[in-house]
C-alpha cells in the first residue's frame, strides 16, 4: 500500500455548487433566487421570525400571565445537610464552605427533611415549621437574618 493509493470513499467528497456561472451550469443568471422580490437582491438578510410581511407567529399567539419583578428566590437547605456541619453555630459562611450554597449573598430557607441530633444555632432568612420544631426539639435555636 502506498500513499498514492489512498483516496476518500466514493461519494464522501462533493464539489461545491458555484452559482452564477452561465446558463449551462443550471444555476446561471438569477442564481437560483427566482426573478423578482425581496429575497432576490444581494445583501438580503431577514430578522429572526420574519415571515415575509405576514404577522409573525410570536405576535399571533396570545400572551398569558406576568412575571413578578419583586419575587424573592430562596435557596432551599434541608436539615440533613446542616447535620453534617460540625459547628455549633451554622451561618451562611459555613454553608458556603461546606458546598451547600454557592454564594453567601443568597437568601436561604431551611426545610425540615432529615433529623438534627445535636443542638445548633442555625442562621437563615426563613424556616419551615417542621424545621423550626426539629431544631428546637434538639435544643438548638433558629435565628432569622434580616434581608
Amino acid at each position: 500500500m502506498n500513499l498514492s493509493d489512498l483516496h476518500p470513499a466514493r461519494g464522501s467528497r462533493k464539489k461545491r455548487r458555484r452559482v452564477g456561472r452561465g446558463p449551462g451550469s443550471g444555476r446561471g443568471k438569477t442564481s437560483g433566487r427566482g426573478t423578482k422580490g425581496q429575497k432576490s437582491i444581494s445583501g438580503f438578510s431577514s430578522k429572526i421570525g420574519f415571515e415575509g410581511g405576514q404577522m409573525p407567529l410570536h405576535r399571533r399567539l396570545p400572551k398569558r400571565g406576568f412575571t413578578n419583578i419583586f419575587r424573592k428566590e430562596y435557596r432551599e437547605v434541608n436539615l440533613e445537610k446542616i447535620e453534617k456541619i460540625t459547628k455549633k453555630e451554622v451561618k451562611l459562611k459555613d454553608l458556603k464552605t461546606a458546598g451547600i450554597i454557592k454564594k453567601e449573598s443568597e437568601a436561604v430557607k431551611v426545610l425540615g427533611r432529615g433529623d438534627i441530633s445535636s443542638s445548633k444555632t442555625v442562621h437563615a432568612h426563613k424556616f419551615s415549621r417542621s424545621a423550626l420544631k426539629k431544631i428546637e426539639k434538639a435544643g438548638g435555636k433558629a435565628v432569622l437574618i434580616k434581608s
